[in-house]
């Protein structure tokens, strides 16, 4: 066995994401067959002595094979309504597989909403963990029948959901099952790619792999995939990304098989505070910063101050999380602000000992603390 899957091979828990194109037939229905064989790889790893979490994608798939629809809806309404009865079918079919084997499937629909606060968070971290306790497969999906892009109650996507998952549970390898066999040292249409076996440290000679040439942006789901992987490994857990109709893919990376991509945990790791700042809770609002500011935080671990804010967007509160951003538009950090949008606006880019002359009070020298700072 490759030493470096120790770091797999050794997880006590396994969250387990899988998506919907690993679930689904040519026709955009769900693959029964497909469910069926990844409920029963879970009863594998259960057998083994793991704890399993499955994050699952596939209801909006599941609902328009159930109702026998033509095709994908487009409308959101009509979307939600399929994802609704999609879900219970979804559910159903991993249940009847447990049920042979004495276990039992826990259906947790959430939004982002219920991730960004704090105490919410540390609830459905506590659910989590009796579920385990009590022997259940718990099973994840972002809840599609409320979530609304324009409300901005949606994750984006369930490797966000999964990567924020895997940050309840300590300990835990999160598996990230595709329609890829990993990530591609080039273009995957190019004859020459192959996949990269172990990935050490997730830098910009990685993100490089996954960023169009020519125009220099990410490329959706793998760029998607790295975002996750870079905030779970930071948060010293390991990631592996894989193709989900690799048989047994599961029981293969369980015994210690070289499946897929292996993104290594890393020694600097993010304490819970931050890993939910930095990747579970929503953004408020945004704060560009300078070069200087930009560095302090960066590099030195600073904490950022007023006189390096150069542009205030947003309307957020005292308390909320605001994301921050580098004077190429890059995000470099979030965090915790100790003053409203409005208050920030009056004090950017002034010293410290000028805040109390400008507002009338100076509680906070600090527009935010090192502490509530997390570096993306």
């Amino acid at each position: 066995m490759n030493e470096h899957r120790q770091s797999v091979t050794d997880a006590s828990t396994w969250v387990v994401k899988v998506g919907s194109r690993s679930l689904t037939d040519d026709d955009g229905r769900l693959d029964r067959v497909q469910v069926a064989n990844l409920a029963r790889q879970l009863l594998v790893l259960v057998g083994m002595g793991k704890r399993v979490v499955l994050v699952s994608s596939g209801a909006v798939a599941s609902g328009v094979g159930k109702l026998g629809l033509p095709g994908r809806p487009t409308d959101l309404a009509t979307l939600q309504a399929v994802a609704a009865i999609g879900q219970t079918h979804l559910i159903q079919v991993y249940e009847q597989t447990f049920a042979e084997h004495g276990r039992h499937a826990a259906q947790i629909l959430l939004t982002a909403s219920e991730l960004d606060d704090r105490v919410a968070y540390l609830n459905v971290r506590n659910t989590l963990r009796r579920l385990l306790e009590m022997g259940a497969i718990p099973i994840i999906n972002e809840n599609d029948t409320v979530a609304i892009d324009e409300l901005k109650t949606t994750f984006g996507d369930n490797d966000r959901l999964a990567g924020m998952v895997a940050g309840l549970l300590e300990g835990s390898v999160l598996a990230i099952l595709s329609d890829v066999r990993g990530l591609f040292d080039r273009d995957p249409r190019d004859p020459a790619a192959q996949v990269v076996e172990t990935v050490e440290r997730i830098d910009e000679r990685i993100e490089e792999m996954v960023r169009d040439r020519k125009t220099g942006v990410s490329k959706g789901g793998m760029a998607s995939k790295l975002s996750t992987a870079k905030f779970v490994t930071m948060s010293g857990q390991a990631v592996v990304i894989a193709w989900g109709r690799e048989p047994n893919v599961l029981i293969q990376l369980a015994q210690g098989a070289a499946v897929g991509t292996l993104f290594m945990p890393q020694a600097k790791t993010l304490n819970p505070r931050k890993r939910w700042i930095g990747f579970s809770a929503q953004t408020a609002g945004t704060l560009t910063v300078d070069d200087g500011a930009a560095k302090a935080m960066c590099m030195d671990g600073r904490s950022l101050l007023a006189i390096g804010i150069k542009h205030v967007d947003g309307d957020f509160g005292k308390g909320d999380i605001v994301s921050i951003v580098n004077p190429q538009l890059v995000e470099i950090a979030r965090g915790l602000i100790n003053y409203n949008a409005v208050q920030v606006k009056q004090i950017l880019g002034c010293r410290s000992d000028r805040i109390e002359q400008i507002l009338g009070q100076c509680p906070y020298e600090e527009v935010i603390h090192r502490d509530n700072l997390a570096i993306m």
